[in-house]
């Protein structure tokens, strides 16, 4: 999809009554991707290379109808290389990235030992099967000293709690009534075996320094309505952090840690 198709946010309706600041550039003073990106883009260097680890089709930068969400997001020429990898052939034609590859489930991944400075990965830990391969890998394959960056959401969110009353078969035709435009081929199983703090300790404390913290962005899934709109604008508003609904997760790896 072009960029210039991407229609320009909508600046009426629920979100924008709520946050009237969505109507100056598109996006809200709690907007997820912003917040995330902007942690990313303090750390991010001319010269690093960088994976994005799960990076599919592109999609969260293709169909992003705000433009500086979709500058911020696309880190394609602002680091020396941009790798990609996902379980999914899609990746191979990501027009987001300067190289590709596929992967496979349960393998190692093609890369060597430190070979990255920067790993990104957006919504990608709540669908990991074997965390401990997975995690093991990470830092594997992360230099000394970088840093895996990663948003998910939290297993202790109540979105999360009500995406596990939803058997996995189920989560694209009901995800097409609770989140309207989100679209099929972008719904995969979820687990949430990496999506908490004591998951996250388990995995990389022993190589690495973690940073978390608990968020909620603007509502996204709200059926289209207004009252299930305010119903949870006001659960984020009350809501202690453990139930927040998404993980920002920094992960540092120790500057003399060793490839396991």
């Amino acid at each position: 999809m072009s960029l210039a198709a991407v229609t320009a946010p909508a600046r009426t309706g629920p979100a924008a009554h709520f946050y009237p600041e969505i109507g100056v550039a598109g996006f809200s003073h709690v907007d997820g991707t912003v917040q995330f990106f902007n942690q990313v883009a303090a750390l991010l260097k001319p010269t690093d290379h960088v994976l994005d680890f799960g990076a599919g089709r592109g999609e969260p930068i293709a169909d992003d109808p705000v433009p500086y969400r979709r500058r911020l997001s696309d880190l394609r020429g602002r680091c020396a290389h941009l790798e990609g990898c996902d379980v999914d052939p899609v990746v191979l034609d990501n027009p987001f990235l300067d190289g590709a590859q596929r992967i496979a489930i349960g393998a190692a991944l093609p890369y060597p030992d430190a070979s990255f400075d920067m790993i990104v990965s957006r919504s990608v830990f709540e669908h990991v099967a074997d965390p401990p391969q997975v995690a093991g890998e990470l830092l594997r394959i992360l230099k000394p000293g970088g840093w895996l960056c990663a948003v998910t959401p939290n297993a202790w969110g109540y979105l999360a709690f009500f995406a596990r009353l939803v058997p996995n078969r189920l989560h694209a035709a009901a995800l097409r009534h609770v989140q309207p435009g989100r679209k099929a081929q972008d719904v995969f199983p979820t687990l949430y075996r990496m999506n908490s703090r004591r998951a996250l300790s388990r995995l990389f404390g022993g190589e690495a320094e973690i940073y978390l913290t608990r968020t909620s962005a603007e509502p996204a899934y709200h059926f289209n309505s207004p009252i299930f709109y305010f119903i949870f604008y006001a659960l984020h508003k009350i809501l202690p952090a453990v139930n927040q609904t998404t993980l920002n997760i920094f992960i540092r790896k120790h500057p003399l840690a060793q490839a396991r």
